[in-house]
């Protein structure tokens, strides 16, 4: 028998997790209405069809073997205008195209983690992040986000959990599961705290287009010239083409600090050859014409955010702090219960609805969920009507 390696035993991945149970139900006759993963075209949702047409014209063209490394050199004079759009001090020299910014944040979390060393992640957070914990065989290390302060990040928590082995910070703006969107207070005062023990800044901003309610985003490197700050973007969420894998990462702060991380994640993605060629040729026309999309696919999400605020905070015996960003949710289940997963996975049985257990997302107790409000308005409604009988039955 294959003995595997032990860095893989505490691998979970909650949002595909619990598909599992959901493949069963399906196999029994159900239709399944899926709240669980953050994919728009699941749910109908579609690129614009000039960036279908820029990638089907690069395999046209033959754009078909390997990139380089670094990346498609339009691609990223392209996302070098966006971070000066967003107010980063950067180069092209110091960006990066990922398959998807899933690899960008690995490729940093290999260069930067030490076997038992540690990053400040948010609880609840991504789950990437526990899963490359793990992998990496560092330490757990995660701070608090505040549901009493519109779920944004505990700075003094963070103080609390620094030791001589935390290398960096992550941050999610706008935040997945919560939809919180941060204050340029709480970044400023994350960035102080990162200068004050030389931390690298995790800012992870795939869905910085999507901010809801006229509210104003801020880059966490368009507030400081001098920290590390590494910012992972991409076209997943905000140009709806998770598939594409199309992702990158810009590097920006004070050079002496920054470039030997930068050099060392650069070794990391020759190794790997390059992210996906013809799908690079879709990032110029998405940053550069194609905002307005974005902008349409944050009216519609805003649309969806309503409904399912108001329709989760009516059910009885649960709360829900209002998503300002993304499209998620994370409800709160005022009544007692003792295990989520078994939770969602009733609901899954009964109302066919599948959500994502709060404890995967690392929040210690289990009295949360989260939901993605992707779907069309009826069915939320539907969905939020089916949670609420669920709710009240048990």
């Amino acid at each position: 028998m294959v003995k595997v390696a032990k860095r893989t035993e505490k691998i979970t991945y909650a949002i595909r997790d619990v598909v599992v149970e959901a493949d069963k139900v399906k196999k029994q006759g159900h239709d399944i209405l899926n709240l669980n993963i953050g994919d728009p075209n699941v749910f109908g949702h579609k690129p614009p069809e000039a960036l279908i047409e820029a990638v089907t014209q690069a395999m046209k063209d033959n754009k078909n073997g390997y990139a380089h490394s670094m990346g498609v050199e339009e691609a990223r004079e392209a996302i070098l205008k966006e971070a000066e759009r967003k107010g980063i001090k950067s180069d092209v020299d110091s960006i990066i195209t990922t398959t998807g910014a899933s690899e960008g944040i690995t490729l940093v979390m290999q260069a930067l983690v030490n076997s038992g060393e540690n990053i400040l992640t948010p609880c609840p957070g991504y789950p990437l992040y526990n899963a490359l914990t793990n992998l990496l065989e560092a330490e757990h290390n995660h701070y608090m986000m505040d549901e009493n302060n519109q779920w944004q990040p505990d700075v003094d928590d963070m103080k609390k959990k620094i030791n001589d082995k935390t290398k960096g910070v992550v941050i999610i703006n706008p935040n997945n599961p919560t939809g919180a969107l941060y204050s340029k207070q709480t970044l400023q005062e994350i960035i102080d705290f990162a200068n004050e023990h030389d931390l690298v800044i995790f800012s992870d901003e795939i869905y910085d287009k999507l901010v809801f309610d006229g509210e104003q985003y801020h880059s966490s490197a368009a507030l400081s010239d001098d920290v590390p700050i590494v910012t992972f973007g991409g076209l997943s969420k905000n140009f709806v083409a998770p598939g594409w894998r199309a992702g990158w990462m810009i590097f920006s702060g004070a050079e002496n600090e920054i470039n030997p991380l930068r050099e060392a994640v650069s070794k990391l993605a020759r190794a790997r050859l390059c992210a996906p060629h013809p799908f690079q040729y879709a990032i110029k026309p998405a940053l550069e014409h194609y905002q307005h999309f974005a902008e349409e696919m944050r009216d519609k999400m805003q649309i969806n955010r309503d409904i399912i605020y108001k329709s989760l905070n009516k059910i009885e015996g649960m709360s829900c702090v209002k998503p300002k960003g993304a499209f998620y949710a994370f409800p709160k289940i005022e009544k007692e219960i003792t295990d989520d997963k078994k939770w969602v996975i009733d609901l899954l049985h009964k109302k066919h609805i599948l959500a994502v257990h709060g404890t995967g997302f690392g929040y210690p107790t289990p009295d949360h969920f989260r939901v993605v409000f992707l779907a069309h308005p009826e069915q939320l409604e539907e969905a939020c009507r089916k949670i609420g009988e669920f709710v009240s039955r048990e």
